[in-house]
């Protein structure tokens, strides 16, 4: 038997919430402001998916006056978001208690909160959801379209992110593997490896938000150098030492800039730069003059 219009929803009970590991309160928080900013639209909320995509729990709000929402758990395929976790794709109602579409299992506190027109929206990350952002009014004015379209992109873009530091993440788990192998000093084959991973972490890692990730990039890559960290200061820039990663895998300089999001004029100037604070003449030997000094692996 199902449960009456109106009940709360059981507690969740199975597995753990999805994506623990890349999506962060912060993320949510984020995404929320940018909803608000982009469609006027005066409350915003949206909660992580759990492992198995069978529930969602409202986590994180703006706008929002009581705490009627807050903790609400829904099931995959009930109510506007359940909907949303279970079809991939953007909803939306324009008097939530008076929508035929949706199941009514969360009327009540729905309209604890007030709110009547409502759209929904997923964050996807390798074609699964892994959250749900909403945005609505307390007004029976329909969500529009741009309005909608905006907060997929704002969405989208909430999973470009993700994709990027789970991509972070996986090879800073490499590159840790291989800064510990480097200590036992790897044949010229092993190191190529070590250096191609270097270099593709470096082009990644340009798009990732995340401090605590980008300093452990850092680490990690100082730690990939022969000998440990330089022992010198080093004179380069990080701009610098991507185009010279770049140099040192066999990358020319319109390779260079197309993985590192720069004209291939502009990769030029770095290695330029580069030249000139190391005292040296080509690329060749700048890397070579690099990985001596333990700026590159």
């Amino acid at each position: 038997m199902g449960r009456a219009a109106g009940s709360p929803p059981p507690p969740f009970r199975g597995g753990a919430w999805h994506a623990g590991d890349v999506l962060e309160t912060a993320d949510l928080s984020a995404a929320l402001g940018r909803i608000r900013r982009v469609t006027g639209l005066p409350v915003a909320f949206g909660g992580t998916v759990a492992a198995g995509g069978r529930a969602m729990r409202l986590t994180d709000f703006a706008g929002t006056t009581t705490g009627a929402l807050r903790g609400l758990i829904v099931s995959a395929g009930n109510g506007l978001g359940g909907q949303v976790v279970t079809t991939a794709r953007p909803g939306r109602v324009e008097d939530y208690a008076a929508d035929p579409r949706i199941s009514h299992e969360y009327d009540k506190p729905v309209t604890a909160e007030g709110l009547r027109a409502i759209a929904a929206v997923p964050v996807a990350m390798g074609g699964t959801v892994l959250a749900v952002l909403y945005a609505g009014t307390r007004e029976p004015l329909s969500v529009g379209t741009r309005a909608v379209e905006a907060m997929s992109q704002v969405a989208v873009r909430v999973g470009a992110e993700l994709t990027v530091r789970r991509e972070v993440q996986r090879r800073l788990a490499e590159l840790e593997t291989a800064a510990a192998l480097a200590r036992d000093v790897p044949a010229a084959p092993e190191w190529e490896d070590i250096r191609q991973a270097h270099a593709d972490l470096r082009s990644i890692a340009r798009e990732v938000a995340d401090p605590a990730l980008r300093s452990r990039l850092q680490d990690v890559c100082a730690l990939l150098a022969p000998s440990g960290p330089p022992t010198t200061p080093n004179p380069l820039s990080p701009r610098e030492l991507d185009v010279l990663a770049m140099a040192a895998v066999g990358c020319g300089n319109a390779e260079a800039a197309r993985r590192l999001g720069l004209l291939p004029e502009t990769v030029k100037s770095y290695l330029r730069n580069a030249m000139r604070k190391l005292g040296t003449h080509g690329r060749v030997e700048t890397v070579i003059t690099a990985r001596r000094l333990g700026y590159l692996p």
